[in-house]
């Protein structure tokens, strides 16, 4: 029935879409009516389609008799008949279907679990939630427990799936928090962050869809490799309007995918560098200590050091930023070298007033205005700049990184320099929007080129309907037989009406027009390994969000990067103050009880004060290490992917080794793939940075001693490196084992 029901819903909004693509006609309000009916009705044939599979994965008897089904979207009966035949998951009917426990049933008698491939019903579990009957499992404050353990106990895929069928209740209150403000959420390692996280932008689409639909939600996570990771979830949750994507893919038309060394990466991350790009730009806003000849009509004019000095300082008590200040700059450059032309042109011979008068000086300085030498000086003085053209000059130059950062030491300054088409980094795109920021845009030319080429359809549009409109000449010997009242093309539709049929911007989502706005604002905003991000990652992402409507998810104690946050507090103070509030996530569920007994001694180096979160489960393998030698490696993970089947199977290496250790395990499973590449493969190698996030069945750790030694949070890389396995841990190492994994049983 829920499946007929489904195809019902669907068709419909398929048939009211096909109607809505063939109306061409009518008035700009009807025309905004459609575009608006376009894009509701394609995100809703989407989301019909997304949820085929596991449409419905529960059901509530309650104590008053009824029953409610809950799924991944919510269907009503007939037209009219308001009867609900599937509770959408996100609607408060369904919270208790995850709040729900014995001691606090929720009006719940029982708690059905669903279990489909397809359309086809495989397992049923069933809770009964009496106090009379229930059995202490040592998990009470855990909802659909043997759903979830056996869910947990699956075998990985290389990509993340939805919990909706196994949200627990810490994990709903947060996903079901506020939208406005900043909400923090804390969590250590298997504590599903990144899926309360994706499931929060589900809810809040659901709830707010009026307000979100409009301005989209962003969801940025730490790499592209943790983009394909996490990418079906939203869609088997039946959301298509969020934007994925990283830091370094929100600054549109560059792609920032350059490698870099860390210490780069960490001065650029610097608060300060705010000063040091603004010195970059005021130091192209140029005064010539011996002034500047220009020569217009043969005759050399000059403009001295102290009417450039006076035209820059008036420029600059301006509000305007950089680029949209050049005209307040070259009106002063303008006028005094009109100034000098008039008073050559129009001297006395006699030695009287001058002979030009006021209109006349006004003409000479419209055609200074446009004379080719004139604008070449102001180029070289105040040149339009781009903030890409501004950030490849710097780094490409000794000089002007000295003269913008003279804060910095030699060697900060050399780690900086590169070739101007070497690429861009990930850490330059918050530069490159900060510096958007210092230049602004002058739109003048975008716009010129926007009509002209609006125009040009026009144009095209309007000798199509010519052309058709001659195709039924009456010029033929036929012509007492064609109806001169018969309707024309034209009588259908106009060439403005003609030439819109090809702009589709208006019919996309919020998410695609947002990937390429660089000034769009977000209606919410969520980060995933949030720690990680630098003080002008931070400030690029509120640029995005100016209502500070937020959700930040991450763990302080795995913070990696060099310019990543040691606390919350310190983060956020620059930008909301105390103005933020905090959830914390204190169970694991991917991480064995096994695996977290040796990683918190790991956790202790990092900081005593931490607390790692609780397991909920053993996995009945202790973790063990065995050291390096000749073939062992090979041997280990050959053994390990037998073992697993078809699970995933992690290695996790030092940095400085990854080449090395890539090539050798890709030799013994040439299957094997590095992490640039899909997840899907049975073994993968990564480091402990490209492996926050993600989960295997199984991981070896190589050179753990390394790993910590490489980094500036080296312990924090190996908390990582350690709490990624859902099953089974293994360490492999040179020389001496690290004291903090001591733990550790040998391997037999």
């Amino acid at each position: 029935m829920l499946y007929a029901r489904l195809d019902e819903v669907r068709a419909l909004a398929s048939a009211r879409l096909t109607a809505a693509l063939r109306d061409t006609g009518g008035t700009p309000q009807s025309q905004y009516e459609r575009e608006h009916t376009i894009r509701m009705y394609r995100e809703r044939v989407t989301e019909l389609g997304a949820v085929e599979s596991g449409l419905c994965f529960g059901r509530l008897d309650l104590d008053d008799g009824d029953r409610a089904y809950v799924g991944r979207v919510g269907l009503f009966g007939e037209a009219g008949d308001h009867e609900s035949l599937l509770v959408d998951w996100r609607a408060p009917a369904a919270r208790p279907f995850y709040l729900a426990t014995a001691a606090s049933p929720e009006g719940v008698v029982r708690r059905r679990h669903i279990r489909t491939s397809l359309r086809r019903v495989v397992r049923l579990d069933d809770e009964v939630l009496d106090l009379a009957t229930a059995r202490d499992t040592g998990h009470g404050d855990l909802t659909g427990e043997a759903v979830l353990l056996a869910a947990l106990d699956a075998g990985r895929t290389g990509r993340m799936r939805d919990v909706v069928e196994t949200i627990q209740a810490e994990q709903d209150r947060v996903i079901r928090s506020d939208l406005d403000g900043v909400l923090v959420v804390q969590g250590g390692p298997g504590t599903g962050k990144t899926a309360v996280a994706l499931h929060r932008a589900a809810y809040l689409l659901y709830t707010h869809r009026r307000r979100l639909t409009t301005r989209g939600v962003l969801v940025v996570a730490p790499n592209t490799t943790f983009l394909r990771y996490i990418s079906e979830v939203l869609p088997a949750l039946a959301e298509t309007g969020v934007l994925l994507a990283t830091v370094a893919d929100l600054y549109p038309g560059i792609t920032a995918r350059a490698a870099e060394s860390a210490e780069a990466a960490e001065i650029k991350g610097r608060a300060a560098m705010t000063g040091i790009l603004a010195a970059a730009v005021g130091d192209r806003q140029w005064v010539p200590e011996d002034g500047l000849e220009v020569v217009v009509d043969r005759e050399p004019l000059l403009l001295d050091r102290d009417t450039v000095a006076r035209a820059r300082a008036w420029a600059r008590r301006s509000p305007l930023p950089h680029n949209l200040a050049r005209p307040m700059f070259a009106r002063a450059i303008v006028a005094d070298l009109a100034r000098q032309v008039a008073e050559r042109i129009g001297a006395d011979p006699l030695g009287g007033a001058n002979l030009l008068d006021e209109a006349d000086v006004l003409d000479i300085r419209d055609e200074l205005a446009g004379d080719s030498a004139v604008q070449g000086a102001l180029d070289l003085l105040w040149p339009l700049l781009t903030p890409a053209e501004l950030l490849a000059d710097l780094w490409a130059s000794e000089e002007r990184i000295a003269s913008a950062a003279p804060s910095l030491t030699a060697t900060e300054r050399a780690a900086l320099l590169r070739d101007a088409d070497a690429g861009w980094a990930a850490a330059d795109v918050p530069l490159l929007d900060e510096l958007a920021e210092l230049l602004g845009e002058d739109e003048r030319a975008a716009a010129a080129a926007a009509e002209q080429e609006r125009l040009e359809q026009l144009d095209y549009a309007e000798g199509v309907l010519e052309i058709a409109a001659g195709s039924r000449s009456i010029d033929s010997e036929d012509e007492k037989d064609i109806d001169l009242e018969a309707l024309s093309v034209a009588d259908l539709i106009d060439a403005d009406q003609l030439a819109g049929r090809n702009e589709d911007a208006e019919y996309r989502t919020a998410a695609e027009r947002a990937a390429a706005d660089r000034t769009w604002t977000f209606g919410h905003v969520i980060v995933d390994e949030a720690q990680e991000l630098s003080s002008m990652a931070w400030r690029l992402l509120m640029r995005r969000c100016p209502a500070r409507s937020m959700t930040l998810v991450g763990d302080v104690a795995q913070t990696g990067a060099a310019e990543g946050a040691s606390s919350w507090a310190d983060v956020l103070a620059p930008h909301v103050g105390s103005r933020w509030r905090a959830e914390e996530l204190t169970v694991s569920y991917r991480t064995p009880a096994e695996i977290m007994a040796v990683a918190r001694d790991v956790l202790a180096a990092v900081d005593p004060e931490l607390a790692a979160p609780r397991s909920v489960r053993s996995a009945g393998v202790e973790p063990w290490a065995v050291t390096e030698e000749p073939g062992r490696l090979a041997e280990l993970v050959r053994a390990g992917v037998a073992e697993l089947g078809d699970g995933r199977f992690g290695v996790i290496v030092p940095a400085g080794r990854l080449e090395e250790l890539g090539a050798e395990v890709t030799a013994a499973v040439p299957a094997a793939i590095g992490a640039d590449a899909d997840l899907e493969s049975p073994v993968v190698v990564l480091t402990a940075r490209q492996a926050k996030g993600l989960e295997f069945d199984a991981v070896l750790v190589v050179d753990p001693a390394r790993i910590v030694a490489e980094s500036p949070r080296g312990h924090s890389d190996l908390y990582v490196a350690l709490t990624r396995s859902t099953q089974r841990l293994g360490v492999l190492y040179p020389g001496d084992l690290p004291v903090t994994l001591g733990a550790l049983a040998p391997r037999t």
